[in-house]
């Protein structure tokens, strides 16, 4: 798969088995909004973000119940054959729960700590001592996030007094931002003099609005060389999240700013949490930077294409090849660089179906009620009536099996 060449070099962090920074491919994490304390409910869903491909997942320990579980859920997990990464995410106590229960600490395989609320006054500094002394010493690497709704209070009241005595102050905006980077940095180079290794460190400076983010991380980018963490917080629910995610997160990613990333999506009452991996990878793919799962290329579809068939062809075939993949990413190799296309009709339906792996020109108003199948290129077969979907599915399935290699055990 294309990595943009104008990716920046960055130390090479490495969380578990997974490497993140320089030109390793941007990696994708998720969190759970289970209580963490109920370590079923939490490996579950720590599984199922995995198996829907998250490769880093972040769990709240905020509690002395939590930090304990995290043992039991570590356990849950190796049971599932599951070994995702566990992020710990800790505000106002973590020295306390990382202190009290060693357990958690050791496996845990990243802490997220936040410099707006890691401790206040005289104690900050002695609070986040514990930690960085903690990560040290079991070798844990530290994602120092700073978020814009608990920015460190003093240090703000700072940059803003500065501001003012300025000639010309800033905008309130953007002595915001500018706090968001230098508590960021600050936190850095303290950590680093209490003896965190620079390649143990990542950055994030996280806020809700679209160009305050790309501002921010365009600055923060040419001020350090730590990798850098993207999301857009609070991003919101439904279309409103995927959109204002993408659009911040796609800016950045094409200028090589970037290493990791969450879609930070409100799910809705009783929905899957997986969606913020999907939109995550959909997103990476989509900008030619990973590749995650067959890609399916559909037409929207117009006065030519009355019929309603190709709509739910096209989604029984992203159905099918959602609910496979977590399968066939075990048994094939390069599997998820298969592409796929379902076409509504004769105007671009051929020369669609031809470009991809496998595409299916379906037929439209007035046209022939026969689907032609095309395969590389060529015509393979042509389709029609009740089992038409079926037929199609299984075509794909043979595709699979006939050209991608399987993976073998020593692999």
């Amino acid at each position: 798969m294309t990595i943009l060449t104008h990716r920046r070099e960055t130390p090479t962090v490495r969380i578990q088995k997974i490497l993140v920074g320089s030109l390793h491919p941007v990696v994708v994490q998720s969190m759970t909004n289970t209580d963490t304390a109920d370590a079923r409910a939490t490996a579950q869903q720590v599984a199922e973000l995995a198996r829907a491909g998250s490769e880093l997942v972040r769990i709240t320990v905020n509690t002395l119940e939590a930090a304990r579980a995290v043992v039991d859920i570590k356990n849950r997990l190796d049971m599932m054959s599951c070994d995702v990464p566990l992020v710990g995410d800790f505000h106002y106590n973590g020295h306390q729960l990382l202190t009290a229960v060693p357990d958690c600490a050791q496996i845990l395989a990243k802490y997220r700590i936040n410099p707006g609320n890691v401790g206040f006054g005289r104690k900050r500094d002695d609070q986040f001592a514990t930690i960085i002394e903690i990560a040290r010493k079991h070798d844990k690497p530290v994602r120092i996030g700073v978020n814009w709704g608990s920015l460190d209070s003093a240090l703000l009241a700072r940059l803003m007094d500065e501001n003012a005595s300025r000639p010309e102050p800033l905008d309130a905006r953007m002595v915001m931002r500018e706090a968001l980077i230098v508590s960021a940095l600050e936190s850095a180079r303290q950590a680093e003099d209490l003896g965190l290794e620079h390649d143990h460190i990542i950055l994030s400076c996280k806020v809700s609005d679209v160009q305050d983010l790309i501002a921010v991380y365009r600055s923060l980018a040419t001020r350090c060389d730590y990798p850098l963490h993207l999301g857009l917080t609070e991003a919101g629910m439904g279309s409103k999240g995927i959109v204002s995610s993408a659009a911040a997160m796609a800016v950045l990613l094409q200028e090589g700013i970037g290493d990791t990333i969450r879609i930070s999506l409100t799910p809705e009452p009783g929905q899957s949490r997986n969606d913020e991996v999907i939109v995550a990878q959909e997103l990476l793919q989509s900008m030619g930077l990973r590749a995650f799962t067959p890609m399916v290329t559909a037409c929207p579809g117009c006065g030519r294409t009355t019929s309603t068939f190709f709509q739910a062809l096209t989604r029984d075939v992203q159905s099918f090849v959602r609910e496979s993949m977590p399968t066939w990413r075990i048994r094939y190799q390069g599997v998820e660089n298969l592409s796929l296309a379902v076409m509504g009709c004769i105007v671009n339906g051929p020369g669609e179906s031809r470009h991809a792996n496998i595409g299916i020109s379906l037929p439209g108003t007035g046209e022939a009620p026969v689907a032609p199948v095309f395969i590389d290129g060529h015509k393979a077969a042509t389709l029609r009536g009740d089992t038409l979907t079926q037929d199609f599915l299984q075509l794909i399935e043979q595709y699979i099996e006939s050209h991608y290699p399987l993976y073998r055990p020593e692999q």
